[in-house]
């Protein structure tokens, strides 16, 4: 693990220093974020669809294994 040597400043950081470089920072956060958005509410939404289908499925296939069959003869 290399560590790089720390640039000290030839003067004070005042607030807004910090003030602007948080809003950089939240800026890029911001931008990074809308752009996993979209594609995460798409995977989102595909896999409650896949479950739903999936358990339908499983549920109708129980019911057939499961249902009585009833067979009448006349004499």
């Amino acid at each position: 693990m290399s560590t790089k040597p720390v640039e000290v400043p030839d003067r004070k950081i005042t607030r807004d220093d910090i003030e602007n470089k948080l809003k950089e920072l939240q800026g890029e956060v911001t931008h990074q974020a809308e752009a996993v958005k979209m594609p995460a509410i798409a995977i989102a939404v595909g896999v409650v669809i896949l479950s739903v289908a999936v358990a339908y499925a499983l549920g109708r296939r129980k019911g057939r294994r499961r249902q009585t069959v009833l067979e009448i003869r006349r004499l």
